[in-house]
């Protein structure tokens, strides 16, 4: 079953470097784009709690999806299609290879299980 949901989390991937490309930019704006919503882990800089809450917002799917759906139909607002594309992506390949949204626990602790070594 594993593999099959990391199968599911690529063609969610290329489902976004499609959209991406739809949009006429250069392809490799997209891999350089595709850390962007990393940022959001500088929030652990306030701890644990606000951490959390911020990275998940970053790579919540969701929301990048709502801010696809405003910038694609509604606004007409290509930069907020993007940041959408981009974060669909992100998070896409983030739950690819094992990191989920955080728990208020630590970084390590996510909603796909714990990442890391284990300390103790």
């Amino acid at each position: 079953m594993k593999t099959v949901l990391k199968l599911e989390e690529l063609m969610m991937f290329l489902l976004g470097f499609f959209l991406f490309m739809q949009m006429g930019l250069p392809w490799w704006w997209f891999f350089a784009l595709l850390l962007v919503p990393d940022i959001g882990m500088l929030g652990y800089i306030f701890g644990n709690k606000v951490g959390a809450i911020i990275y998940n917002i970053f790579h919540h799917r969701g929301l990048a999806i709502l801010l696809y759906f405003a910038g694609v139909s509604y606004l007409l607002f290509p930069e907020l299609e993007l940041v959408g594309i981009i974060m669909f992506s992100h998070s896409a390949m983030d739950r690819m290879f094992g990191y989920g949204l955080k728990y208020e626990k630590g970084f390590r602790f996510t909603h796909l299980g714990e990442i890391g070594k284990k300390h103790g």
